[in-house]
């Protein structure tokens, strides 16, 4: 494996221990307090030198055992990342200075992730509603929803913390990138959906049958996509049209295609790449057209006009 790959791999992985660790919503040592009027929860953390307590609530046995179990996973995910910023140094990496658009942009992106993740569910066919995404993504729960759709849309959380991540956003938009992706889409359906299909897939609407795709094919597209003398949101488009058409893995090609292509956008201070609910029927009836004839030009026109998102009009 050369340096480059390693460094790659290395990037990823500490990406994913952050986005898990900012998934755990109290960072800290349990601590039980006791007065009069019964025993209470709190969890315990220094914050810039000072030891500080925070309240969490009355105390039961559930919630001190889930208290624990968060603290020991955060225990390990900050060794871990300790170890992968040593293993970084030792290869000489120095993470990138990134551009004040480019800053703004994952600021911008964030901002906007409960919509942004609520529409990609949407276009999934995902049964939600925008209050129910938005508790999903606040509290990992909600009611009236099947497991497997609220598996999607942690997964869809779980992807977007991993791209908006300050070392992965000035990472490289290939094939290893993607893949990733795809694997964070899928975790909890397949074992690793991040792998490319070595099967036929069918895509429903349509009488297109994508071929089965073949690695150095697909790697050498993106590139060649990349590097192609276009401005960032004609590539990021073409990007996501791409990975959807070619159907890359066994599932969550639409998902995987969006986040990858905004991992591009975002990186250059383009944007976001989104398709707003009320556009779905339109753009899935453009894709059915796109997959069967191969005319790119008007769902591409399509998706500049209705499916940019600017932080400066």
């Amino acid at each position: 494996m050369s340096r480059i790959d390693r460094i790659n791999i290395l990037i990823n992985e500490k990406a994913e221990a952050e986005a898990r660790l900012r998934l755990i919503p109290y960072d800290g040592s349990p601590e039980v307090k006791e007065n009069k009027s019964g025993k209470y929860l709190y969890i315990r953390k220094r914050i810039a030198g000072k030891l500080t307590s925070q309240y969490v609530d009355v105390y039961s046995d559930d919630l001190y055992q889930l208290l624990l179990r968060n603290s020991k996973e955060s225990r390990e995910l900050k060794k871990r990342i300790r170890y992968i910023n040593s293993q970084l140094a030792e290869l000489g990496f120095t993470p990138g200075v990134l551009s004040p658009d480019v800053l703004l942009n994952l600021d911008f992106a964030r901002a906007n992730i409960k919509n942004v993740i609520y529409d990609q569910a949407v276009l999934e066919g995902v049964a939600t509603t925008f209050p129910q995404t938005a508790d999903i993504i606040d509290n990992g729960t909600v009611n009236n929803m099947t497991v497997s759709d609220v598996q999607k849309i942690l997964n869809l959380k779980h992807a977007w913390e991993f791209i908006l991540d300050e070392d992965i956003i000035g990472a490289d938009h290939d094939y290893y990138m993607l893949s990733h992706i795809a694997k964070l889409i899928n975790e909890g359906f397949y074992t690793d959906g991040g792998r490319i299909r070595s099967v036929p897939v069918a895509i429903g609407g349509s009488s297109y049958i994508p071929p089965v795709p073949v690695e150095a094919d697909v790697k050498d597209s993106i590139r060649s996509i990349i590097e192609e003398s276009k401005d960032s949101i004609n590539i990021a488009i073409k990007l996501c049209l791409y990975v959807m058409k070619t159907q890359i893995f066994i599932d969550g090609n639409k998902r995987a295609a969006v986040i990858f292509a905004n991992h591009y956008l975002i990186s250059k201070g383009s944007g976001l790449l989104v398709i707003p609910e009320k556009e779905v029927p339109e753009f899935k009836s453009l894709l059915v057209e796109y997959y069967e004839n191969d005319q790119i030009e008007e769902i591409t026109s399509f998706m500049k006009e209705k499916c940019v998102r600017k932080m400066k009009e």
